[in-house]
Parts: structure tokens; sequence; C-alpha cells
């Protein structure tokens, strides 16, 4: 008999609320990995990929923050860059039940924990990217570098500073400096 891991000490709540501080807009329509039988797949191909994400460091996208809460922003111009966290909104909610996944769809990598990989598949489909901020006007953020799609939820903003996400001695797998390789060639 296989013994299961013990549950975390305290109370774990049943659910949590997120409520959207925004909307992302951009010209991202599809996601470029959806979720397929048991795994995901990459749209297009890694050259297609490639040239997406070249793209999106290239394109200006709006980060339309609700006009209630705006002055949540009032600084953020001092920033050249932003953390951004927001919901993969056009995850299906069987692709969430997905626990294990070969990294971007490719069947030449390991199967991998959902933890252990970047995947938008995942329990609660939060992701998360640094941009640059190109500017702001009122309530909208302009970015380049948000490869999310359009009409993504926003969650939260916060403040890129290097100091608080610098470490030294980072080790990844082989597999993810390999992938990393290929997406930057």
């Amino acid at each position: 008999m296989q013994e299961r891991a013990p549950d975390p000490p305290g109370e774990m709540p049943d659910s949590i609320t997120l409520r959207p501080v925004g909307i992302i807009r951009n010209k991202v329509r599809e996601p470029f990995l959806s979720a397929g039988d048991g795994d995901i797949e990459m749209r297009g191909g890694i050259d297609a990929v490639r040239a997406d994400i070249r793209e999106s460091h290239q394109d200006i996208s709006e980060i339309i923050i609700n006009k209630g809460i705006m002055d949540i922003l009032d600084g953020i111009e001092e920033y050249s860059h932003l953390v951004v966290l927001y919901w993969a909104h056009r995850v299906p909610d069987q692709s969430r039940l997905l626990t294990r996944v070969h990294p971007m769809g490719r069947k030449d990598y390991p199967l991998a924990g959902i933890f252990a990989t970047c995947s938008p598949v995942r329990p609660n489909p939060v992701l998360m990217t640094v941009v640059q901020l190109r500017g702001r006007r009122e309530n909208v953020l302009q970015v380049s570098g948000l490869d999310a799609v359009d009409g993504s939820p926003i969650i939260d903003i916060k403040p890129y500073i290097k100091e608080s996400y610098s470490q030294s001695e980072v080790i990844v797998p082989e597999w993810m400096e390999r992938l990393c390789q290929e997406l930057s060639d």
C-alpha cells in the first residue's frame, strides 16, 4: 500500500477569491501553447513560437486598469520594468487537471510535473511575465514584452526590482536550458 503524503499543517481554504484589476489589450489572438489530449501542443512549431516571442518584445500592449482604482498606478512611471500577473483565461477547465506535460509540447523533452514547467496549463492558470513599461496614460499602461492573449484579466502588477529577483548559482534542468536556447536563436 502506497503511503499518502501528509496534508500541510493548518487549515487550507476550500477556495480563494481573485478579482481582476484590469485587462490586457493587444493583437495576440491565440496562445502559442494549447491543451491537447493529456498534454500541451505548440501552435505552428518552434519557428512560429520564436517569431511570436520576438514580436511580443517589439509590439506595444495595453494594460487597462479599472478606472475606479487607477490610483494604484501612482508612481509606477518611475520604473522601467514591471512584473505582470495575469489569468490565462483561455485554458479550459478540463486542461487544469493535467499534472504532467512535455515542456512546450515537445515530445523530445521528458514529461515533467506542471510545477516544473512554465506551461499555462496549471491548476490555477496564473501566469507571470516581466514587461518593459513604455508609458502611462491615466489608467492605461503601454508595455512591450507581453505575450498574453488579448482579453486576459490582470491579477496584479508589481515593480520589477532586479535586486529582489536576482539569485546566484541558479540551477535549471538541461532540457530547460536547451529549450531556452532554441527559443532565443
